[in-house]
């Protein structure tokens, strides 16, 4: 009778021992991790190779911890930067142009790329023929707000098509987060919606994807991460195991079928079906979104910036050498 109280108090110290060795474990892991307070513009199946990241445990493989932040529009999420409310902004890349052009000393710099077109569609309220973009002359189109990467890539994708842009009722008083409500509600003959907003929009208005953006407009470094100058150098080790994140969630969704990274990302979208997110995935892989690795090209840069000058949005070029700085190895 005693050995078997001996043996179940052993049995009881060892579980006791094992659960606090445990503890201290997971407390020491959770220590280890760096938080990044991050800013995004949207929350997009644009940004799959992004939540593959996070959902596989990219991020904390290199000992980090993403605070996500939902921060809709690019001006918003660079405000958010420059105030230090978060670390590292991810929209973009024109707004780090307009903060640097307007003279900030402590400016922000893209460290790494994730998008290279645009990712909205047309959606049309009119499916009753086969879409031409003729179709636009004379219709009200919500595009977003003017000088935003969206506004501005709907531009330069009409002119790029030839399309007479002053021939189009372009709405830019909808500000990005209530364009596909303000749609429903019965304003505008056509909107422009990333995914998964574009298809959940045509089930509840029984309108239609009739077009791509990003196929007409051509390869931009659309949406990007960047944080502030002194930030970078303060936490370039820091930023480097991010990019190396990036990298393998780009890797990740270039290698594998819609169907694989939609299951991983989709507890980033609750409200989706997980059809409907292979078929955004789907959209995006067609019309070639994401860059292979995170680095950004000077030529892409450049191409933004001739954007930028088109629409007088920007006087001249502000240098790519000052307001890029790769981190991908």
């Amino acid at each position: 009778m005693k050995k078997k109280i001996i043996t179940i108090l052993i049995a009881l110290v060892l579980i006791l021992i094992i659960g606090i060795t445990s503890i201290k474990l997971t407390d020491k892991k959770d220590e280890e991790l760096t938080t990044i307070r991050l800013a995004e513009v949207t929350h997009s199946v644009f940004y799959a190779p992004f939540y593959v990241a996070i959902e596989n445990g990219y991020f904390e493989s290199e000992g980090i911890e993403i605070d996500l932040i939902l921060t809709s529009g690019a001006d918003k999420v660079s405000a958010a930067v420059l105030s230090n409310s978060v670390d590292i902004g991810f929209a973009g890349t024109e707004s780090s142009i307009y903060i640097y052009d307007g003279g900030q000393k402590d400016y922000l710099v893209t460290f790494a790329g994730l998008t290279k077109r645009d990712g909205q569609f047309i959606i049309a309220r009119d499916c009753s023929h086969d879409f031409q973009l003729e179709d636009l002359y004379g219709s009200e189109i919500l595009v977003g707000r003017k000088g935003g990467m969206p506004a501005i890539n709907f531009l330069n994708a009409m002119s790029n098509a030839g399309i007479d842009i002053d021939k189009i009722n372009v709405n830019y008083a909808v500000d990005f987060a209530s364009l596909s409500g303000t749609f429903i509600g019965g304003i505008g003959d056509y909107v422009n919606l990333f995914e998964p907003t574009a298809t959940a929009t045509t089930k509840v208005s029984d309108a239609c994807i009739v077009e791509s953006i990003g196929k007409l407009s051509g390869e931009v470094p659309y949406t990007a991460f960047y944080a502030k100058k002194s930030y970078i150098e303060n936490n370039t080790d820091l930023l480097k195991r991010f990019t190396n994140a990036i990298a393998k969630g780009l890797e990740f969704v270039m290698n594998n079928d819609s169907k694989k990274t939609a299951d991983i990302i989709l507890p980033q979208f609750p409200d989706s079906a997980l059809n409907d997110i292979v078929i955004n995935i789907d959209n995006y892989k067609k019309y070639d979104s994401w860059l292979e690795t995170p680095y950004v090209s000077e030529e892409s840069f450049n191409t933004l910036q001739d954007m930028l000058i088109k629409y007088n949005l920007l006087e001249k070029k502000v240098p790519y050498s000052k307001l890029v700085y790769n981190l991908y190895e």
